[in-house]
């Protein structure tokens, strides 16, 4: 997060990944009725309306909501939710951070409602068929102040400053906070560290976000930043020894919270969007539209530049903790019936389809 660009709070996030992700944007509207995706004991209905990326169209990993309260999902291996219990408000996986984009106007009323009450996310299936994902939350407004819940232990750790201007993943945050001090620029005298490492991408993201000039337009802040988030991504690479499920960067976004711009990058399909939230209408009864950025990135032909009028009506379907588990079996039922002398990309088209026509049955049955 970039609080002081000239009179506007700018921010980004790198989605880094092994496998395609298969994100498309969404405009989700005021006056939704949601809940907890566990068993529906909290339930809400949303104040505000949000432009969200999505995971296999299923849950959501990062977005802005219209009063410029953002929000970024990642990776934290340390995670630990501790023994489900119904004593106290459960949210899973994939709505934590859609329930504080539909609720909150700022990190200050998130963080209130959140110690208040010491929600608990609830782990789930991934829907890749994989182990089940540790993830941790970071919240930013266009006031400039900023949050990272984690949990460790079974326990909830809230870091909560306007100092806090970068997150990345493992170690925990306390910890990365006093690695980042050795650095030169930053406390210390060690060089700056150029690796892949969390870490090391942690004290880049630091040194170049706290050594900017002022910019002198919208577009050379969003320039700025996405040079920053340029300088942290991870390469494609073949996998290091003992580590399979090496990431790499699938795309970019920086969002303008102060007036709310989010723009999205792909690297796997290389090409930039990016949409002005006034130019949608989030009023209740407008019902949830798709950018299909699986199907229409790319650099010949494909969507660039601004998209807000390319959103198409369809429903947005948040799946719960037992329909992740059922979508994870369909697809390792279906890598294993699949013919192997297929192209890789049939293949995986193939247990796409499965997934979209498993999610048409739910949505029907809502």
């Amino acid at each position: 997060m970039w609080p002081d660009a000239n009179g506007s709070v700018i921010v980004g996030r790198n989605m880094d990944f092994h496998q395609d992700l298969h994100t498309n944007l969404w405009k989700l509207p005021r006056g939704v009725k949601r809940n907890d995706r566990v068993e529906g004991k909290l339930k809400w209905t949303s104040k505000y309306g949000s432009v969200i990326a999505g995971v296999y169209d299923i849950l959501s990993t990062d977005g802005v909501n219209e009063k410029g309260l953002a929000g970024h999902i990642l990776w934290l291996a340390e995670s630990e939710y501790g023994t489900p219990d119904p004593n106290r408000p459960q949210l899973a996986m994939s709505v934590w951070l859609q329930y504080y984009l539909d609720n909150f106007a700022t990190v200050a009323e998130a963080v209130r409602w959140t110690q208040d009450n010491d929600p608990q996310v609830i782990p789930m299936a991934d829907p890749t068929g994989g182990s089940h994902p540790a993830i941790h939350l970071a919240l930013d407004d266009a006031t400039g102040d900023s949050a990272i819940f984690e949990y460790i232990d079974g326990k909830l750790d809230v870091y909560h400053s306007r100092d806090y201007w970068v997150m990345t993943n493992s170690p925990t945050y306390d910890k990365q906070l006093e690695l980042v001090k050795k650095f030169e620029g930053l406390g210390g005298s060690d060089a700056l560290p150029g690796t892949c490492d969390a870490a090391d991408r942690f004290a880049r993201a630091s040194y170049y976000v706290h050594h900017q000039p002022q910019p002198t337009s919208r577009l050379q802040a969003t320039a700025a930043m996405g040079s920053i988030m340029r300088n942290t991504a991870q390469p494609f690479r073949t996998a290091d020894p003992g580590k399979p499920d090496a990431s790499q960067t699938l795309w970019q976004v920086v969002i303008d919270l102060t007036n709310p711009r989010y723009v999205f990058e792909s690297t796997t399909r290389p090409n930039t969007v990016w949409v002005d939230l006034k130019d949608l209408d989030f009023s209740e009864g407008s019902g949830d539209a798709k950018l299909d950025l699986v199907n229409n990135l790319e650099v010949e032909h494909g969507l660039s530049g601004n998209v807000g009028h390319k959103f198409k009506h369809h429903k947005f379907h948040i799946v719960s903790i037992e329909q992740a588990k059922l979508i994870g079996e369909l697809v390792e039922k279906a890598k294993h019936s699949l013919d192997a002398a297929k192209p890789i990309e049939e293949r995986v088209k193939d247990i796409q389809d499965k997934v979209d026509a498993k999610l048409v049955e739910f949505v029907d049955a809502t």
